[in-house]
């Protein structure tokens, strides 16, 4: 049917729930408190991302219930399930890191199975940190049933000593304090001060950019999602969009309708235009590919080149997330890219508006500083910038929003894991005008692709390396990372990729408006290093890991499994 039209929602769930045949099944629904005349109403999925492990997840629970109340008070039947989440902020630096990304497939593939296995007639996914955004979002499109993501919001700002502080902060007064900047009693306050309560991590990081590019992707309903983790907006939020997924049935207005070509690159857009997290090219190639989309990290620089950043957020900016939604939102960006036309206006969001009807909807805090006009951006493009060349052939990915510093010449630092280069650092062997170099950390190699914010945070703690040391590597960046750091170099050094090859002392050279990242190798002296490389063994040899290193593919392509 149109999804111009209405149909009965109960579609699915009837083989599960209806006729003599299914008694059983009725049965064991009775048993955990379920009526007839509840079985007898369209079945709503809610996959909740709750945990206890860190701020991001925590709450969930609580907005899962208002959730429920407003499918109940649509005429439908929620069924709550739970899938698993890991926090980037807690594994930072360690080996637990390398299961970050990988939960982005478990949680696709939990989401997916649940739904299937129960026949559900709608879904909604309650997200909360960097890689439950995706991970739902790409079962949302494999299951192509009327479903909807909802974000549980941003974590409030803390505050020390007049200072408005993220985990961000925390990270690096690390860096200074290993450098000796600050005492101890200085790191515990900041340390104390950062996260005042639930919610994912303050600035446009990780969390927040997929959020914000969700909404542009439609798959999240626009000003809804943005609602901060705490406030009081936030109930009556999970309500609206609890009732929504009944209306999305009604219409079977799906994801293949939402998850379009022109709405990728809205995302992307959004992404650029906020000076968003690194990880979005990841998951948006990701989601792409769930959708049976082609979307490539091309595309990205693309759309970044055209697009003016306008938001001042965390990490380059000034400002957090709730001063973003507290400005206007999403719906104001919106309007400002609709103006210069660099989004597609028509692009549906589960609302049952399109985005331009959304952004007419747009309300504009009198006096903010945080979302910019286009006749007065932050930078002319956006923040997102795809490099190549002899050490990245199938690219890698840098932010440049929030500095200057477009080119880079210096010599090589190589490091085969994030341990050995944080350890250097803490020893102070890095130097001005170093290239750091760390390898092995790709999807494979790692395995798991991890966040190396423990080191990025450390170097712009350190005054003297801020702003003069670069880095690349085959892992991932934290979306609080700041510099001038290169990441997903493709193909990894596990796969034999050109940046396996590279020494100490080779002269590494960015050059950002070139959009080039070479070694000063001839393409020969690489060949001739690399006749005697050898694949490094497995760190795995069973279970999730290994499955996960034997199956997933190069970052260039999202790094998902097959």
């Amino acid at each position: 049917m149109s999804s111009n039209g209405n149909r009965n929602p109960k579609q699915n769930s009837v083989p599960l729930t209806e006729g003599p045949s299914r008694a059983g099944a009725r049965s064991m629904f009775h048993a955990v408190g379920f009526s007839r005349e509840d079985l007898a109403k369209p079945i709503i999925g809610i996959a909740n991302t709750w945990t206890e492990i860190g701020p991001c997840n925590f709450h969930l629970r609580i907005l899962a219930e208002a959730v429920k109340q407003g499918i109940r008070d649509a005429g439908g039947t929620p069924l709550e399930f739970n899938t698993v989440t890991i926090s980037d902020g807690i594994t930072m630096g360690t080996q637990g890191m390398k299961a970050s990304l990988v939960s982005r497939e478990v949680i696709a593939d939990s989401v997916e199975l649940v739904a299937r296995g129960n026949l559900f007639d709608g879904l909604i996914a309650i997200a909360g940190c960097d890689k439950n955004m995706p991970g739902t979002v790409m079962a949302l499109a494999r299951l192509d049933i009327p479903s909807l993501m909802l974000y549980g919001g941003s974590i409030a700002p803390g505050h020390l000593n007049g200072r408005t502080l993220t985990i961000q902060d925390v990270y690096e007064a690390q860096g200074s304090f290993a450098a000796g900047k600050i005492d101890a009693t200085e790191l515990e306050a900041i340390e104390t001060s950062a996260c005042p309560g639930a919610g994912a991590c303050g600035g446009q990081f990780t969390a927040n950019t997929m959020a914000m590019a969700c909404e542009f992707l439609g798959i999240s309903p626009m000003n809804l999602s943005g609602i901060p983790a705490l406030s009081p907006e936030k109930t009556k939020a999970c309500r609206t969009a609890g009732a929504l997924v009944l209306e999305l049935a009604k219409r079977d207005l799906r994801p293949s309708k939402i998850i379009t070509r022109p709405a990728l690159e809205n995302a992307i857009a959004s992404v650029a235009a906020s000076g968003g997290s690194t990880n979005s090219v990841l998951h948006l190639i990701a989601i792409a590919h769930e959708a049976g989309i082609e979307l490539s990290v091309d595309d990205f620089d693309r759309i970044s080149r055209k697009t003016p950043l306008l938001c001042d957020l965390k990490p380059g900016g000034r400002f957090v997330a709730t001063d973003y939604q507290e400005a206007g939102g999403s719906r104001l960006l919106a309007q400002r890219l609709l103006g210069e036309k660099l989004i597609d206006g028509t692009a549906l969001n589960v609302s049952g508006r399109t985005l331009a009807e959304e952004a007419a909807l747009a309300e504009e805090k009198p006096g903010q500083q945080v979302i910019h006009t286009t006749g007065k951006p932050l930078k002319a493009t956006g923040g997102l910038v795809i490099l190549k060349g002899n050490v990245a052939p199938e690219g890698c990915v840098i932010k440049v929003a929030g500095h200057e510093r477009l080119q880079h010449r210096g010599p090589a630092r190589v490091f085969d894991n994030e341990e050995s280069c944080f350890a250097a650092l803490r020893a102070g062997q890095l130097k001005p005008n170093d290239v750091v170099v760390i390898r092995y950390e790709g999807p494979k190699g790692g395995p798991g692709m991890r966040e190396m914010l423990q080191v990025t945070a450390a170097i712009a703690g350190i005054a003297e390396l801020s702003d003069t040391v670069a880095l690349l590597t085959d892992g991932r960046f934290s979306g609080a990372t700041r510099g001038l750091m290169a990441g997903h170099v493709s193909p990894e050094a596990a796969l034999g990729g050109p940046i396996a090859a590279v020494q100490d002392g080779d002269i590494v050279v960015f050059d950002i408006p070139k959009r080039e990242l070479r070694v000063e190798l001839s393409d020969a002296e690489i060949a001739e290093r690399m006749k005697k490389w050898q694949a490094p063994a497995p760190h795995f040899q069973r279970g999730v890991f290994r499955k996960y290193a034997d199956s997933v593919s190069s970052a260039s392509r999202g790094a998902v499994t097959t």
